[in-house]
């Protein structure tokens, strides 16, 4: 009999998580901060769903006036693919009257085309940063949303790009050289580009790469100057004395393998505010959260 050729369809399952705020403060109080306004999406079907919360006080010193999270996945008319948005936004948001804003969000978006769909596209259109203040004076940043660059061509993994490691490499470099970087803030970023610098050597060879690799980056290229004594800026990170260290605009890059995926597939998480508190509280405070991906098979 003449051989035959059997066609597989293509199948995608819409990966998507957002919340507003979480964390977990030491001092003054000691309180687990849940997550607010949590969404989750993981499923064929897709769909849209959103929450509202309002009015949220943790003990007066962590509070926002409304939050929305929306989460989607959807095929596209334009190539038919599978597209999937998270979003998350913060009103009114104050942290022990340091760090304030009129509206944050951040927003994720993964497109995974039809055909050798592993590997999206992503952006981060739509993250914004409205009115963000230190000690109420209002903060100049400058935002490249496209810190993530074009699909690597053919479908290769984000790892297996050299242009998109070294974009990455260099805001590492440009924090871990700086003059007067806290030795904390330096031990993490020393430790964020050797990892770096280990994807790079490694591209192109996934079998040599390690287990779940990720790395972080920012949409935020630069911080203006924040005139008040002592307050310094490095890359994406405030360093506010009394106060302790905001990391603005996070970008968390990895890959995850399923038991049911032959492929890694790739996530992409926006964090608009990491704050590690010291002095005048103590703690850690995540802010604004949106993350996106999902796997096709086969």
């Amino acid at each position: 009999m003449p051989p035959t050729t059997e066609t597989i369809t293509p199948t995608h399952t819409y990966h998507a998580e957002a919340h507003a705020l979480s964390g977990r403060l030491q001092r003054p109080v000691e309180q687990e901060i849940e997550h607010q306004a949590k969404l989750a999406l993981e499923d064929l079907k897709g769909g849209h769903f959103q929450r509202v919360v309002e009015d949220v006080s943790i003990q007066g010193l962590v509070l926002f006036r409304k939050a929305h999270t929306r989460i989607s996945g959807s095929r596209s008319l334009k190539h038919n693919g599978w597209i999937t948005i998270s979003t998350s936004v913060v009103e009114g948001l104050n942290v022990f009257e340091v760090i304030t804003a009129d509206r944050l969000v951040a927003q994720v978006s993964t497109d995974h085309p039809y055909e050798n769909g592993h590997v999206p596209h992503v952006t981060f259109l739509g993250t914004q940063f409205n009115n963000f203040r230190v000690s109420g004076f209002k903060v100049k940043l400058e935002i490249n949303l496209g810190i993530c660059g074009a699909r690597p061509e053919d479908g290769r993994s984000y790892f297996d790009d050299t242009n998109f490691l070294k974009s990455v490499r260099g805001q590492n470099e440009k924090i871990v050289k700086a003059q007067g970087l806290p030795k904390e803030v330096k031990a993490r970023y020393d430790e964020s580009l050797a990892g770096v610098d280990s994807l790079i050597r490694t591209a192109g060879k996934s079998d040599s790469r390690s287990k779940d690799p990720k790395l972080v980056c920012s949409v935020v290229q630069s911080i203006g100057e924040i005139p008040i004594p002592g307050v310094r800026s490095f890359g994406n990170i405030v360093v506010i004395p009394e106060f302790g260290t905001v990391a603005l605009g996070e970008v968390v890059v990895g890959e995850r393998m399923y038991e049911d995926s032959t492929r890694p597939n790739p996530y992409f998480e926006l964090t608009s505010l990491n704050m590690n508190l010291g002095c005048v509280g103590h703690g850690t405070v995540s802010g604004v959260v949106a993350m996106s991906n999902g796997r096709t098979k086969p």
